[in-house]
C-alpha cells in the first residue's frame, strides 16, 4: 500500500482501488492518503465515494500488523465495497488541518524544551508533551518562545535517511521511550528552517508546511508527573488573560 500522506500532507482526496475486506470490516486500498494512528496522533477521519455517489462514511484508520499496512474502519451500517472496485478518498480535511498544526506545534515544544520526550498526544484542541526534566519553567516564557518560533515562519519539509545514517546520528531521536520503525528502509525526518536550522527529527506525522499556518498557540499548563516527569499542555488562541 502506499502511504500519500507521507509525501504529500496536504492531498485531502485521491482515487485507490480496494484491495481487501477485513473480517471486522476494515477497508485496505492500493494507496491512500488517510493516516493511521501512530506516533501520538489520532487517524483521519471522513468518506470513500463510490462511482455511483454514495458515500462509506470512514470512522477511523489504523495500522495493521505492521506501519505498512493502513486499515480504514467504516461507521457502523456502511455498505462494503467490491474488491477492485475504484474510490474515491476524501479526508475530513478541516480536522487534519487542525492536527497538522498541532502536530508541528509539539516539534516546535520540543525545540523550545529540548528534553527527552517521554510521552506525546495529538489532539484538534489539547496536545501534550511530556518531557524527562526536573527543572522549574515558566509556561509564559515557553508560549512567548513558541510563538517566535511560528511568527519566523521557517519552512518545513522532510527528507529520507538510511537506518545506518541515523545510527551515525543518535541525537536526532528526541523521544526517550520510542524508536523510528525500522526494517522498512529509509527512515523520514521532518526539518524546520533552512537546511534544518531549527530542528530535525524523525516522525511519520502529518504537519504545515510553515511554522506561521501553527497560528496562534500558548502552554495552557505544566504539569509535574513524578520527580522527572513534566507534562507540557499546548492549545490553541492567546493565552488567557
Amino acid at each position: 500500500m502506499s502511504a500519500l500522506f507521507l509525501h504529500d500532507a496536504y492531498l485531502s482526496t485521491a482515487e485507490a482501488l480496494v484491495t481487501g475486506i477485513r473480517e471486522d470490516g476494515g477497508i485496505l486500498m492500493d494507496q491512500t492518503c488517510f493516516y493511521a494512528t501512530s506516533g501520538g496522533q489520532p487517524g483521519d477521519t471522513g468518506f470513500f465515494e463510490r462511482e455511483n455517489g454514495d458515500k462509506i462514511v470512514i470512522a477511523g484508520t489504523v495500522t495493521g500488523n505492521t506501519k505498512a499496512e493502513i486499515i480504514h474502519i467504516p461507521a457502523p451500517g456502511q455498505a462494503t465495497p467490491e474488491i477492485g472496485e475504484k474510490l474515491v478518498l476524501h479526508i475530513d480535511w478541516d480536522r487534519r488541518y487542525r492536527l497538522m498544526r498541532m502536530h508541528t506545534a509539539c516539534h516546535l515544544l520540543s525545540v523550545v524544551c529540548p528534553y527527552p520526550i517521554t510521552g506525546a498526544s495529538v489532539n484538534e484542541e489539547d496536545s501534550r508533551v511530556d518531557f524527562d526534566m526536573s527543572e522549574t519553567i515558566d509556561k509564559a516564557e515557553v508560549t512567548a518562545k513558541l510563538m517566535e518560533l511560528v511568527n519566523a515562519n521557517h519552512p518545513i519539509s522532510t527528507e529520507w535517511i538510511s537506518e545506518a545514517d541515523l545510527d551515525a546520528n543518535p541525537g536526532l531521536v528526541k523521544s526517550k521511550n520510542v524508536r523510528p520503525p525500522r526494517g522498512q528502509g529509509d527512515i523520514r525526518l521532518v526539518c524546520i528552517g533552512e537546511g534544518s536550522s531549527v530542528d530535525s527529527q524523525p516522525c511519520g506525522g502529518t504537519h504545515v508546511g510553515e511554522t506561521a499556518e501553527v497560528g496562534e498557540i500558548h502552554i495552557g499548563k505544566i504539569e509535574k508527573k513524578g520527580k522527572e516527569n513534566r507534562r507540557f499542555r499546548i492549545r490553541f488562541g492567546p493565552a488567557p488573560e
